[in-house]
């Protein structure tokens, strides 16, 4: 089914390094886009990316590596997005090839911050891309330990169940489990908010609390963010299906997670400027937040740990005294 399919890869990431290897596991060839020039020159000498997932080696017999955007489009039938939402638009912009027959699936955790809308809607709306034509590829998932070989989890989520299978399948493997969602606009919006959730759970950890502070915090997260995606687009789901609850509890928790390194920078007192310069990723949640905060401004769903960070992240609030206060509306 998906061996006659062709498939592309934008972005250099760790995600998109992640992606790759999976996708080498299970087709002869896909095109892979980086705007990295060394990279790609020391991926063809070395086999390796050298700047994320460095552990990873590729067969790059499988790999078209190319910096122009258009050859990687112009390649695939399916194309797998997986850069920082805040980088999409420009790169977007370099497009002159159209998109209007791709297959459209993002493994972004994030909002477009010049559209304000979640990557399925901006492709939707912004390049008029059918909603059975966009997907999205969303965890309980970290690119490391894909890059370990770990066993890890995908969810797979379009409104066309066929399209969906055909990526669960190019995705899946020995360590690679992949199901399948027809919640394309819930389990984009959990990927994101979880990023925001899992900032907040680090601003904690820097000021002190602990397991059992952000347990409870965790819990409300869950609830919170059942609220707000109800509110932007209700329908029957189940919020602790692995694909919501489980992204949430990895991000919040794990060692690997950027957003609680970058929240527990915050908590313990660096600025938000000297947190972002001292980390090599990107941190989705940064603009995931502000962006959840103005959109709720229209769906007046309860979010008081969106609110919080919001103050700590954008109005300048001491984290200590936001927090205490928040402690005192969670449950």
């Amino acid at each position: 089914m998906s061996e006659n399919l062709k498939f592309a890869v934008i972005g250099g990431g760790s995600w998109a390094t992640a992606i790759a290897k999976m996708l080498c596991v299970n087709l002869s060839e896909i095109s892979w886009y980086m705007r990295n020039d060394a990279a790609i020159e020391h991926i063809l000498k070395y086999k390796h990316n050298p700047n994320y997932l460095s552990s990873v080696e590729f067969d790059i017999n499988k790999l078209k590596l190319t910096n122009n955007i258009n050859e990687a489009v112009a390649y695939a039938d399916y194309i797998i997005f997986a850069i920082p939402s805040a980088f999409l638009d420009a790169e977007l912009q370099n497009l002159t090839v159209s998109l209007a027959d791709k297959i459209i699936f993002s493994a972004i955790k994030g909002i477009v911050p010049e559209t304000s809308l979640i990557v399925g809607e901006h492709f939707h709306i912004q390049y008029d891309i059918p909603y059975y034509n966009i997907g999205v590829i969303t965890g309980p998932c970290h690119a490391e330990e894909v890059a370990l070989e770990r066993l890890s989890y995908l969810t797979i989520a379009c409104g066309d169940p066929d399209k969906a299978k055909i990526v669960a399948k190019s995705l899946s493997g020995n360590y690679i489990k992949a199901k399948i969602s027809d919640d394309i606009i819930g389990t984009e919006y959990a990927a994101m908010l979880k990023n925001i959730y899992a900032i907040a759970a680090g601003i904690a950890h820097g000021l002190g609390y602990g397991d059992n502070f952000q347990s409870v915090m965790m819990s409300n997260g869950i609830r919170e963010m059942k609220k707000f995606i109800r509110k932007v687009h209700k329908m029957k789901r189940n919020i602790n299906d692995s694909a919501y609850l489980g992204d949430l509890l990895v991000t919040g928790y794990s060692v690997f997670s950027r957003n609680r390194m970058f929240g527990n920078m915050i908590g313990k007192g660096y600025t938000v400027k000297s947190a972002m310069m001292e980390m090599s990723m990107v941190a989705e949640g940064y603009y995931a937040t502000k962006s959840a905060y103005k959109l709720n401004q229209g769906y007046g769903a309860k979010t008081p740990i969106i609110d919080a960070v919001y103050a700590v992240l954008y109005e300048g609030k001491d984290a200590k005294s936001v927090f205490k206060k928040l402690t005192e509306s969670l449950d």
